[in-house]
């Protein structure tokens, strides 16, 4: 299952949803929430009553990475307000997998991410556990930087791994994915794939969404 999943941070949120309207009218049923409280990552941005305003007015998936500082407070907001994955920072915990239990109980997808400098086999004990798996490619705080390529030699480890276990978590990629970027992380094992800028940023989004369809097939 390959999905290009538009980040909503980078689109206009003056008019939030009629820009998730014009994505999916190319196409998109997956949609990527980022999730800042200013501390874990220098920034913020939405919060769960964006979700549960969106919820009711898109079928799309809601893939909400809540990069913060303390995810158990936050996992049942955004587990009411409608979300259908939520992914936390291995960083931002010191056992994840009660958080993990909670969201799946709930009857969602659960997901890990780590940051660019923390080692990809720190995930180890979770990957028999956990739906998804998010490597950035950036530093996570701000849309629009560049890509980091070193990252891909993450996806094709977990990509490994999860051929030889047997696991079944989607291995996803957010940070600097254009069609480029896109085409080299396909190729390096990634199924979910990230985009901001480079769909909502573009003069012709459609043909932009057109070409990371493409990249990614």
């Amino acid at each position: 299952m390959m999905k290009l999943a538009p980040s909503i941070l980078s689109a206009d949120f003056s008019k939030l949803l009629a820009e998730i309207q014009e994505i999916e009218s190319y196409g998109a049923n997956w949609l990527h929430v980022d999730v800042m409280d200013g501390h874990f990552v220098p920034n913020m941005t939405i919060g769960p009553v964006v979700v549960e305003s969106l919820r009711p007015k898109t079928r799309s998936t809601l893939d909400c990475h809540l990069m913060v500082n303390e995810p158990g407070k936050m996992i049942p907001w955004f587990i009411r307000a409608g979300a259908d994955v939520i992914t936390i920072h291995l960083e931002s915990v010191s056992d994840p997998l009660p958080l993990i239990e909670m969201i799946q109980k709930s009857g969602k997808k659960a997901g890990l991410s780590i940051k660019p400098k923390t080692p990809v086999d720190s995930l180890i004990p979770y990957l028999s556990k956990i739906d998804l798996v998010l490597i950035m490619s950036v530093e996570p705080g701000f849309g629009g930087q560049g890509f980091m390529a070193d990252s891909l030699n993450k996806t094709k480890w977990l990509a490994a791994e999860k051929k030889k276990n047997g696991y079944s978590y989607l291995i996803e990629i957010d940070g600097g994915i254009n069609a480029t970027t896109a085409m080299a992380a396909r190729a390096a094992g990634v199924e979910v794939f990230v985009a901001g800028s480079a769909i909502f940023g573009a003069k012709d989004r459609s043909k932009a969404y057109q070409e990371l369809e493409a990249a990614i097939r």
